[in-house]
């Protein structure tokens, strides 16, 4: 993976190593040197590669239950939690990350939509509380002071007025140094800031649905992201293939390209070819698309292992080429380009994805479609077949006879 991408830093959740409050974590008891980090040395990153350390895994599951203002509400692997704002800065002065991104009380999944005057309120009371009990309780930490660990502070997704408290704290903690930079909820957020909270990076969690999304971000100002969505398609078995800027051959095309591509599909299962023409990773460089089409069909997790180094590297040459139509002053130009040659949406995978993960998991009082299929099914009369003469939910019942269920299309003779 470090030799096929340019991965130059790491999110890392801290509710991601929280295991049960009764028993000891053990990410804090890795061994380390005094000017070490233990979460570096306990995830066996690199030591040139940025290591960023937020509450919150992004994007975040909802949870039922709420925040306060002296805790954040958390998933771990073993269930809801709250976390005490005083137990995240104990594990930013321990663990010695880079970067620190501050606690915001931000409202996700359906709730978001209903938010009322009081919880914007709320909302912003409670970062800011978090906030100031963040940077003063890392002043009073000498390691973290000597390892000039950078906190980045959150900038919510409501309106400027209901967070004027705490971006007037903010823009006298830049002055003062305790901010090293901001960390962006909502894109509109920039709107709500001054020249001074203006010059610090801006890393944006704002889970992006593609790359059409991000150059629209990058354009309004942020300037680091986290993409889940590279992720969601390779889980997806989605090949991406998109370039920025568009190839000389893309704007020869005169219908949408596509932005990536479908690797479940049979029409790949003789092809010799690599995932993409002008990709140089491994899995480009080692593999055929036919390889990997047998991998995924079969489900083995290989396939999936290549999906997500190649999809890094194209996300790689994708920023490398923004960064450099920037500095060439052609960025819009290439936006408009881009806008125009590639289909608005990543194509939607036709296959089962890997196992679902924990932290895929989206509770809600809604009754939700299973992602993939069972593996087993009861025992029971078939349903009629799809359009494309498949049984759905069928395995038959025992008490029928084998000509019925040749009739019904179940293992029928052939020749």
């Amino acid at each position: 993976m470090r030799e096929s991408t340019a991965i130059k830093g790491v999110y890392v959740a801290l509710e991601d190593y929280l295991e049960r409050l009764s028993a000891p974590q053990p990410i804090y008891a890795v061994p380390y040197s005094t000017h070490d980090s233990p979460l570096r040395r306990f995830i066996a990153l690199q030591k040139d590669a940025l290591l960023v350390l937020g509450p919150r895994r992004h994007p975040p599951i909802h949870t039922p239950g709420s925040n306060s203002y002296t805790s954040l509400s958390i998933l771990t692997s073993v269930g809801f939690r709250n976390l005490e704002i005083t137990d995240y800065i104990r594990a930013a002065r321990k663990l010695r990350p880079d970067v620190i991104v501050g606690c915001a009380d931000v409202v996700h999944g359906e709730a978001k939509a209903k938010l009322g005057l009081k919880r914007k309120e709320k909302m912003g009371e409670r970062t800011l509380t978090w906030t100031k009990a963040l940077l003063i309780g890392l002043q009073e930490d000498e390691h973290v002071q000597h390892s000039k660990a950078s906190v980045w502070a959150p900038i919510l997704p409501i309106e400027g007025e209901m967070q004027r408290e705490l971006l007037d704290y903010l823009e006298e903690a830049v002055v003062m140094g305790d901010v090293g930079g901001l960390v962006l909820h909502d894109i509109g957020g920039i709107d709500h800031l001054s020249a001074t909270l203006l010059s610090l990076p801006r890393l944006a969690l704002t889970d992006p649905i593609g790359p059409h999304r991000v150059l629209n971000e990058i354009a309004l100002g942020a300037d680091v992201f986290s993409l889940p969505f590279l992720n969601a398609a390779t889980d997806a078995g989605i090949a991406l293939t998109f370039r920025f800027p568009v190839l000389e051959r893309g704007k020869e095309s005169k219908t949408p390209m596509v932005l990536g591509l479908d690797m479940r599909s049979s029409e790949h299962a003789t092809d010799l070819t690599s995932l993409e023409a002008d990709c140089d990773c491994y899995a480009c460089a080692q593999h055929h698309r036919a390889f990997i089409q047998h991998l995924l069909s079969a489900k083995e997790m290989l396939g999936w292992v290549l999906l997500q180094i190649h999809n890094h590297a194209i996300a790689d040459v994708f920023f490398d080429g923004i960064r450099s139509s920037i500095a060439g002053g052609k960025f819009a130009h290439e936006c408009d380009l881009f806008e125009r040659h590639y289909d608005k949406e990543l194509p939607i995978g036709t296959g089962a994805g890997p196992r679902i993960r924990g932290y895929q998991f989206q509770p809600s009082g809604v009754i939700m479609k299973k992602p993939n299929p069972s593996a087993y099914k009861k025992l029971q009369e078939p349903e009629p077949l799809s359009d494309n003469g498949v049984l759905e939910e069928s395995l038959m019942s025992p008490s029928v006879y084998a000509r019925d269920l040749e009739d019904m299309g179940f293992a029928k003779q052939m020749g």
